[in-house]
């Protein structure tokens, strides 16, 4: 979960967290299709109090992304402290997607045709992936991962991963058929 934000007010930030639980849900249950003002209505809020929090649409679906990329983060200075790197590797990759496999939400915001406002979450998005290239280079400079692999490539895996994320563990198959290709000489 995303920290508060100091700067506003106890009950602004109950608000704000209202309304990004709100929309968590629905975009889970209904995708991109969800208006604003069913957010604010399930979030017992009325849309002027939305909108004083997110601009638009694609302010909140950043919102959601930032929340998901600070736990994320977590998670990758956890797969960061993993001795071996192959296993750091596939603890962050593993990680992240199971943790995208619950949150719909998270993955209508990454996958939906509406491009969030990265700039939004910059510090977020940054910070997750400076620790996605540490993690990949040590992959590769110790022959666990093809010479060639780039951090991109780990968000061109989780993205293809997430849109096969039907409600079954098929994402699974798609993974591990994946991480037999990209596995380096050393392994």
């Amino acid at each position: 979960m995303t920290a508060p934000d100091r700067s506003l007010r106890s009950d602004a930030r109950r608000n704000r967290e209202a309304v990004l639980d709100a929309a968590s849900e629905l975009f889970a249950q209904r995708g991109d299709a969800v208006q604003m003002d069913e957010i604010a209505e399930r979030a017992g809020l009325g849309v002027g109090t939305l909108y004083r929090h997110f601009a638009d649409k694609q302010a909140l679906l950043a919102a959601i992304i930032g929340r998901r990329f600070t736990a994320m983060t977590t998670l990758a200075r956890a797969a960061e402290d993993v001795a071996d790197p192959w296993t750091a590797f596939e603890a962050l990759l593993l990680g992240y997607l199971e943790a995208a496999q619950t949150d719909a939400a998270f993955r209508v915001a990454i996958l939906g045709p509406e491009e969030p406002n990265w700039a939004d979450i910059d510090a977020q998005k940054t910070e997750f992936a400076t620790i996605i290239e540490r993690i990949v280079q040590r992959a590769v400079a110790a022959g666990h991962l093809r010479a060639d692999f780039l951090a991109d490539d780990f968000v061109l895996i989780s993205r293809g991963a997430m849109a096969n994320m039907t409600g079954t563990d098929d994402w699974r198959r798609y993974v591990t058929l994946l991480l037999d290709g990209i596995r380096g000489a050393d392994r």
